[in-house]
């Protein structure tokens, strides 16, 4: 299988009170229930390297998008172990707000972008309201002093950061959005981030609204059953409580939980 990776959610951040209407373009026969997001970072490590997947948002982020901060990820790294200063590949699924903040905490870092999400977030869509609302131009503008600086590699579709790890551009909930497949104990895990939000997106065929490309979402689920070989035991979505709701926490740790081993239940 070459090198296997331990792989770790990171939950920092929630909006405990929001409907399921908001999480679905047809949502006409979606019963409106409850349904909260958890947003997570993802920490990937096998004995020799470390690499992140996402950096989360800030507290003046949680007090302008009126989110609950559980604690900075940065921070919550730190207390599991790795500070941001040991962490020297962080993959960037997308630049949302919520994927993208506190990357000047990361002095050592190459970041690793897809070429369509730096030119989408930089260029012209953005001069829509309804699609820069996600993004955030202090995080945006920090990632192009980041290029500046020689620290950002772009990648154009799919590509290996490591020996068992790889990205692959799927688009749709924005135009640059990449997933990311990791080697584990249990077989492949494929980091979904906001190619699905929730199980429920990829299970009732159903997207998240906010979305730049209907057709390329679609085509990512397809992408993501192909790389997991069909089993949803393997795809982490990116903002389901079903996370830490079914996964292992790691020991001593209330918000870090164990994606290299199998869900309970």
């Amino acid at each position: 299988m070459g090198a296997q990776w331990e792989v770790y959610a990171l939950r920092y951040a929630e909006t405990p009170v929001r409907s399921a209407r908001e999480s679905f373009i047809e949502w006409r026969d979606i019963h409106d229930a409850p349904m909260p997001l958890d947003y997570f970072v993802w920490l990937l490590r096998n004995g020799e390297q470390t690499i992140l997947v996402d950096t989360g948002f800030n507290e003046a982020a949680a007090q302008a998008r009126k989110r609950k901060l559980i604690v900075n990820p940065v921070d919550l790294l730190e207390r599991f172990g790795v500070p941001a200063s040991a962490i020297r590949d962080v993959v960037l699924t997308h630049f949302h707000y919520d994927h993208a903040g506190n990357v000047d905490r990361f002095p050592n870092a190459v970041f690793h972008v897809q070429d369509r999400e730096m030119s989408y977030a930089t260029g012209r869509c953005m001069c829509e309201r309804v699609l820069v609302a996600p993004f955030s131009v202090e995080d945006v503008t920090q990632l192009v002093r980041h290029v500046y600086a020689g620290r950002v590699q772009f990648h154009d579709g799919h590509d290996a950061i490591a020996e068992g790890v790889e990205i692959h551009r799927t688009g749709g909930h924005s135009d640059g959005l990449q997933i990311v497949t990791v080697e584990t104990q249990r077989g492949k895990l494929v980091l979904a981030s906001d190619a699905s939000h929730f199980y429920a997106n990829m299970e009732k065929e159903n997207p998240f609204p906010i979305v730049v490309n209907v057709a390329d979402m679609l085509a990512g689920w397809r992408l993501i059953r192909k790389l997991s070989d069909n089993d949803m035991g393997r795809v982490i979505p990116g903002h389901d409580p079903r996370v830490s709701a079914t996964y292992p926490r790691a020991a001593g740790h209330e918000d870090v939980f164990v994606l290299h081993e199998p869900p309970r239940g």
